[in-house]
């Protein structure tokens, strides 16, 4: 069914927008993006908690489809703050930012 292939791609949606949370913490240090990506475990848990679902039955395709979609929603909700100014899209995309030499200095909650 071509619905468990775009369940699958909207796993993979969610998993990397984790991982470039994960490494725009990691070059940082930002409180914003440290509560993401810990977030995102959830979030890409809960995507492939719905692409299970999807794959599985033939009756609650939708239901998977719903949880992906509301793990790509709530991912989205998470405050972070504002790390790119004059940086093209492909940069923004892969979670380039400059490093941060002194990240113990950064107040983390």
């Amino acid at each position: 069914m071509y619905l468990t292939y775009i369940a699958g791609f909207g796993v993979a949606v969610t998993a990397f927008l984790w991982l470039r949370d994960l490494r725009i913490f990691s070059r940082t240090g930002l409180p914003g993006y440290r509560k993401a990506a810990y977030s995102g475990i959830m979030y890409t848990a809960l995507a492939l908690l719905g692409c299970f679902i999807t794959s599985m039955t033939e009756d609650w395709v939708l239901l998977g489809l719903g949880l992906i979609l509301l793990a790509l929603y709530l991912q989205g909700r998470v405050e972070r703050e504002r790390v790119w100014h004059t940086e093209d899209t492909i940069q923004r995309l892969l979670g380039s930012v400059e490093r941060t030499k002194d990240k113990s200095s950064r107040k983390r909650p």
